[in-house]
């Protein structure tokens, strides 16, 4: 049907301009704010409710990556909701939300909840959970908690389960939070369940449902209510005491708005004719729904539109009705509306009519994350005209109507017309989209269904979506079909050649899918450079969603003489996660307070948004702000760089770059090579490195002047990965190896040599706070106050030293807390902190910075991709007897730490395994990426990878069972590793043993066989990974740590220390070390910050080592105190508090203060003779991991993961648990999600945010996970604080046993296939990976090759 003309919706007047239109327009902003009335006169019109928030002081919410994927801006909006005329709490992405959105609503913040003396119960119970580590991320998750609990005060498991798709959370593994949420749940807060001590809930009853059905539905008359349960020690949930919607708001009349400057006009009209006024008047105006995309591209694409029209206000838009023949939607519902709306609409229409609405459902299901379907539109979707839209392919396969209105006509576009090219749609310039009619589907012979893919399961955009529709008749030959997909052209697009080819022909014929499958290759015939890469994958995706849906029609035919595969049908289902701890693991050497399970000491001020961190301090008096200039090429001379015209813009003061240096050594920097500029000079090495900075009066005019500044490059060759620099000969020099025995004689006398190669990916720090800095300089002798988001104070004075040219006893570097750190800001962190610092000297003015999330990745360097190319001997017996390898990390464009981080993978690539001849050697290439730095694990992940990549492949070339040939080759307690160190207290054989007991292995490896013969297209695999990691600095100098303890009049004792807390829980054990030392109450002991001027010459935070080196400083300054205070306690007796013993210690003139120092003995390894002690000791674990996957579509499942770790005597066992549950899921993003990409063409990192980048979410961790201490074991030999073992980094490379569980899951896919040959997976094991490492028909037949000279889009480093 042609576009056809409809009755002009309006009357034909509409010839005034602009400013008449809206002359009568408002121009005041009236919200509500934490239940306080807020009267806007003068609103700035470019800014974000964020910006506005932290701007009056209310710091709790936080900006975690600008583009609402983190979640970390969490606020509440309650509005009254025009769609479902009721009130609703919606979480919104405050980072996205213009200012003008929350005219007439009451915007909630977590300052509003709930405070330190009185918290709301969601803030309690995740804080006692130990559901809050760095807590960058809490408020975010407080509030989407929060908003569950407002609009469903009893949710149900899954409810809770699905309430934070929306957030991220990169330091606890998600468990502990989900725990507490859980406490609310229906399920759980039922008092008869049996989990409360009940009886039994009536949802845990089979009869249940017969029996008068749920105890919630009505309860009889002669029955008491039931009564929420509230688990010990949480303050009871009350939902009728919660902040109420205001009167005010409740009348509020909506008024159409204007208000703005020269730069930017917004718009706020709130009847459907106004809005089309003001479109025929100005064509050009930006219609904002929920701002999700246009916020992103003003933010990240420099985009700019001097006139914004906010139409999430106009009820005309939000209706909905249920019609004979379609529904129709206004295209400004919101997408969590049309989720309901589907909902209804198949129970209104029935199973087989309701089949769009059913796509429909599927699809908002994964579609973003909460915060951006309350606020995201269906007409906002269409608009952007996003290739890889998940809905858009839902409205054209079935066959929607677009229902266009401008001022004078109302135009009906059919949906499979309204994609036009790359975000190019019909849409006329004077109209916008009123609504669309989704027809219904035939009650009988018409099937739709809808499928996506993406690189993580919640909240992620497709990388190929489907919607597929076919009308049958009677003899199942087809009437119609509509194949429509994203992601496979610049538009969503429909396949033609497919839909020509299957009209006519019979649905059961087996020959129809084969000729379909033809047809479709040619449809996407896919180049191998195509834009956005994966050429192979998404084609083998568009045909697997095609096989899918093919067989999911035939299986609802009742035709005798289909071959229906059923195993392709369905997707993979996760149950409500859940997992067990083992809390009574420390009981045999728990002491008053050591070893006793308590909260991070931090916890609740997280959780309420009182915990300030670095851009929370208040803003300094003349502060200037920030924003860097960095280079956008990989490799180039710098023939210009002029900053003139940003100098001439409003606000903009200053201009700073290495010619504001005392001198030239000053720009230089680097640990331990000072290699790095902290200014580039005449040349860029790396897209990203700094050329200057900006300085203005706020941080949008700086962001502005920044992009203002012209820069001339010429171009240079550039080396991006591991394998160009081999062939370039391009390393630093540094080279370090490791020989034991005779591995030449080895390789001739064994049996069988192997030989392969281990690759894995880097992996972005992604802590939830950027890099921030706020220099103070002061008006006497030079001084200088940095307080820096650091984990290294000391390193940071030294270089803002430098830069100031002054000594460092001018400089102090403080740091209160870090939202994450993971080893990102070990050295990295200095590089803004020295440019601020030189900022911040030249202006004499104080200067601010934190990083915006592309920035920080951009600068900061990630964790080293490595190659290792290894060659193993081994003989019948199974026995290794040799390990030759060559290992390869990419240090980037300088050195950094990359020479530690790979002598710390050649000592780790051993593994658990006894080599009696190993010669490995190491090397460090150098290109033109981000320079690669410390990040959690520090090169030992990648060893023990590169050790378990030949234990799984020898074990497959030798016939063996891995499990097996790991035992066989493990090392026993008091043998040797490598590097000629005795291995004491060595627990691995035992955990590995234990672990297989505890999670029946033996009897799931059954099973999982059984499986994988019985399922065609799912696999399941298993996999047991065991670890042990060195716990010291490889550089001797930095195992020190000292302390400071003052005992004041009061009794209250305040401790420094050199350690800096970013998340791990430091602060809460050095506090419990010196509370037992002194025998005071743990709540006696403060800590206020790291800084240098109380205690000097701090080595980094890093290497887990810190509570073994600041716990026993603190330790031996208490024991000073001890001595001191010895004739007091005597003479006051046991019962004498510490208030008593220091007021007579200091009457008597007595010293209450002390400086501890410990050092650890013992060690000193020497490279080369291969001499003396490498590590104090080692921290040992093993984990099992099950997964499933689906060969068709490469997404999977972890369905259990089992953790046990030797950490022996722990300090704090809620604080270990949090250690380990957090890395293991970090070790899982690290081997499956998290892909690190470049743009080949420009040389840039693609995946700059969470956009492109995936970190495990809420649904990514296992479903089960279960995990526990080992105990009832001697530590003879290890002589820690405690006799505890450092926990930070060691079970981060168990998160490996998932990729090996994958690994395993292919090995049955490809054997099905009759692939026998041994899998070398590269990690990743991206979706993408595990579907092309598969063998079947349809992959095959997908493969796409390269053509000479032809290259891949992305370029993995």
């Amino acid at each position: 049907m042609a576009p056809g003309l409809v009755d002009p919706a309006v009357s034909a007047d509409t010839t005034r301009s602009l400013s008449s239109v809206t002359e009568q327009y408002n121009d005041t902003l009236r919200f509500f704010l934490n239940g306080t009335k807020v009267t806007l006169d003068d609103a700035d019109p470019e800014v974000t409710l964020l910006e506005y928030l932290r701007g009056i002081g209310l710091t709790g919410t936080k900006l975690g990556c600008a583009e609402g994927g983190c979640g970390a801006c969490t606020v509440v909006v309650s509005q009254y909701n025009p769609t479902t005329k009721q009130i609703y709490h919606a979480s919104v992405n405050a980072c996205l939300a213009p200012l003008v959105s929350v005219d007439g609503k009451h915007v909630i913040t977590v300052e509003g909840i709930g405070n330190v003396s009185r918290p709301h119960p969601a803030q309690e119970r995740i804080a006692l959970s130990n559901g809050s580590q760095c807590g960058f991320c809490t408020p975010g998750i407080v509030m989407s908690l929060y908003a569950l609990l407002r609009n469903k005060p009893d949710p149900s498991e899954h409810e809770v389960e699905e309430a934070f798709d929306g957030n991220l959370c990169r330091c606890t593994g998600y468990r502990p939070i989900l725990d507490a949420a859980q406490s609310f749940s229906r399920e759980k807060s039922c008092g008869k369940a049996s989990a409360n001590g009940g009886s039994g809930c009536c949802m845990e009853k089979a009869d249940g449902e017969k029996n008068g059905g749920c105890c919630k539905n009505g309860i009889k008359e002669d029955d008491q209510p039931i009564k929420r349960f509230t688990p010990p020690g949480f303050i009871e949930y009350k939902p009728d005491t919660e902040l109420i919607f205001p009167s005010a708001l409740r009348r509020h009349e909506f008024k159409p708005l204007a208000f703005g400057n020269k730069r930017k006009k917004w718009f706020r009209p709130v009847t459907l004719e106004q809005l089309l006024e003001i479109k025929s008047v100005y064509p050009s105006a930006k219609i904002i729904g929920g701002s999700t995309e246009t916020q992103i591209e003003v933010k990240f694409k420099n985009m700019q539109y001097t006139a914004s029209v906010f139409v999430g206000d106009i009820p005309e838009l939000r209706q909905y009705d249920f019609k004979d023949d379609h529904l129709e939607i206004g295209g400004n519902v919101i997408l969590t509306d049309l989720e309901n709306i589907a909902a209804e609409a198949v129970k209104h229409y029935g199973p087989a009519k309701g089949q769009p609405f059913a796509a429909i459902l599927k699809q908002i299901r994964y579609f973003a994350g909460r915060q951006i379907r309350n606020v995201g539109t269906p007409a906002g979707n269409l608009a952007t005209a996003s290739p890889i839209s998940d809905l858009n392919p839902v409205f054209v396969a079935s066959n929607a109507t677009l229902v266009a209105k401008s001022l004078d006509k109302t135009t009906e576009i059919p949906m499979s017309e309204f994609f036009k090219g790359y975000r190019v749609t019909a849409l006329p310039p004077d109209a916008i989209i009123a609504g669309l009619r989704i027809p219904v589907t035939k009650e009988k012979g018409e099937y739709m269904r809808a499928f996506k893919q993406a690189k993580r399961k919640d909240d992620d955009i497709a990388i190929v979506n489907a919607a597929l529709r076919v009308t049958l008749s009677d003899a199942y030959t087809v009437d119609s079909v509509d194949l429509v997909y994203g992601g496979m052209a610049p538009t969503t697009i429909a396949a033609k050649k497919a839909v020509e080819y299957l009209q006519g022909k019979k649905w059961t014929d087996p020959q129809t899918v084969e000729g379909a499958m033809n047809a479709l290759e040619q449809d996407f015939d896919l180049r191998f450079g195509v834009p956005g890469g994966m050429a192979t994958y998404r084609k083998s995706l568009a045909l697997g969603f095609f096989y899918k849906f093919y067989h999911e029609v035939l299986s609802e035919l009742a035709a005798e003489e289909a071959e229906i595969d059923k195993e392709a049908i369905g997707e993979i289902d996760r149950m409500i996660s859940h997992g067990k701890k083992d809390h009574d693991s420390a009981v045999a050497y728990e002491k008053k307070i050591l070893g006793k399970e308590r909260p991070h000491v931090a916890a609740m001020k997280q959780c309420t948004g009182e915990a300030q961190y670095t851009d929370d301090i208040p803003v300094q008096k003349n502060e200037l702000y920030g924003c860097m200039v960095l280079s956008s090429k990989a490799h180039a001379k710098l023939l210009k760089v002029d900053p003139s015209p940003a100098l001439e813009l409003p606000g903009v003061v200053e201009w700073v770059d290495h010619r504001d240096l005392p001198s030239p050594e000053a720009n230089w920097w680097g640990a331990p090579i000072c290699d790095e500029t902290f200014f580039a000079v005449d040349e860029v090495f790396t897209a990203g490195q700094p050329i200057g900075i900006i300085l203005a009066s706020s941080a949008k005019q700086a962001e502005a002047a920044s992009k203002a500044v012209k820069i001339e490059y010429e171009e240079l060759p550039a080396i991006f990965t591991i394998e160009e620099a081999i062939q370039k000969e391009s390393y630093f020099d540094h080279y370090r190896y490791i020989i034991k025995g005779d591995s030449e004689k080895a390789f001739k006398e064994a049996d069988h040599v192997f030989e392969g190669i281990a690759r894995m990916g880097g992996q972005e720090h992604f802590y939830l706070e950027t890099n921030a800095c706020v220099v103070v300089p002061k008006p006497e002798d030079g001084e200088i106050e940095v307080f820096s988001s650091t984990q290294n104070p000391s390193e940071t004075q030294t270089y803002v030293a430098q830069v100031c040219g002054v000594d460092a006893n001018k400089v102090v570097s403080r740091v209160k807390r870090m939202g994450g750190g993971f080893g990102g800001k070990e050295t990295r962190s200095i590089q803004l902190a020295g440019i601020c610092a030189a900022a911040a000297k030249k202006t004499k003015r104080p200067v601010r910075c934190m990083l915006n999330r592309d920035e920080d990745i951009t600068t900061s360097g990630q964790r080293h991709p490595f190659l290792a190319r290894w060659k193993v001997a081994v003989n019948k017996d199974y026995k290794i007897q040799a390990l030759d390898a060559d290992v390869f990390n990419n240090g980037g464009w300088t050195q950094d730490l990359s020479g530690a981080v790979v002598d710390r993978a050649l000592s780790h690539s051993d593994g658990v395994y006894l080599i009696p001849n190993v010669h490995v050697r190491g090397r460090i290439a150098k290109t033109n990426t981000v320079s690669n730095t410390a990040f959690r694990g520090f090169g030992g992940p990648q060893g023990m990878f590169i050790a378990e990549t030949y234990m799984e492949e020898v074990a497959d070339h030798l016939g063996i069972a891995v499990e097996e040939f790991r035992r066989i080759n493990m090392y026993k307690p008091g043998e040797q590793t490598h590097f000629n160190q005795e291995l004491k207290d060595f627990y691995v054989p035992l955990m590995y043993k234990q672990v297989q007991e505890e999670s029946e292995y033996a009897r799931r490896r059954q099973e999982i066989t059984e499986f994988n013969k019985t399922h065609k297209w799912n696999k399941r695999g298993l996999a047991l990974i065991p670890t042990k990691f060195g716990i010291s600095f490889t550089a001797l100098f930095l195992n020190q740590a000292g302390a400071l303890v003052h005992i004041y009049h009061d009794g209250s004792v305040l401790l420094a220390h050199g350690g800096t807390e970013m998340g791990q829980g430091l602060h809460t054990k050095m506090t419990m070390i010196a509370a037992e030392a002194l025998k005071i109450p743990q709540s006696n002991v403060f800590i206020s910050e790291t800084a240098t001027n109380t205690v000097a010459n701090t080595s980094s935070t890093a290497a887990s080592a810190s509570s073994d080196l600041n716990g026993y400083a603190i330790f031996n300054a208490c024991e000073q105190l001890n001595q001191r205070l010895q004739p007091y306690r005597e003479k006051l007796g046991p019962d004498a508090t510490m208030k008593q013993l220091a007021h007579a210690a200091y009457f008597d003139r007595v010293n209450l203060s002390a400086n501890g120092f410990y050092r650890t003995p013992d060690i000193g390894y020497v490279w080369g003779p291969n001499t003396g002690q490498m590590f104090y000791y080692f921290t040992q674990g093993v984990a099992a991991a099950e997964v499933e996957i689906d060969t068709l579509t490469g997404d999977w499942t972890c369905r259990r993961a089992d953790i046990k770790m030797d950490v022996g005597r722990s300090i704090n066992p809620a604080i270990d648990y949090g250690q380990i549950e957090g890395a293991f899921v970090q070790g899982q993003g690290l081997f499956t999600t998290e892909e690190m990409l470049w743009h080949r063409a420009s040389g840039q990192i693609f995946t700059k945010g969470p956009g492109n980048y995936k970190i495990p979410g809420f649904r990514d961790i296992p479903q089960e996970f279960n995990v526990s201490l080992l105990k009832d074991v001697e530590w003879e030999n290890l002589r820690t604080i405690q006799r505890s073992r450092g926990v930070g980094e060691p079970p981060l490379f168990m998160g490996s046993a998932v990729f090996f569980a994958i690994r395993d899951a292919l090995k049955a896919a490809r054997k099905q296939w009759g692939e026998e040959s041994v899998l070398a997976l590269q990690s990743p094991a991206t979706v993408e990976r595990i579907r092309v490492s598969c063998a079947d028909p349809i992959v095959t037949r997908a493969r796409v090759q390269a053509r000479e000279g032809e290259k891949s889009f992305f370029v993995s480093i």
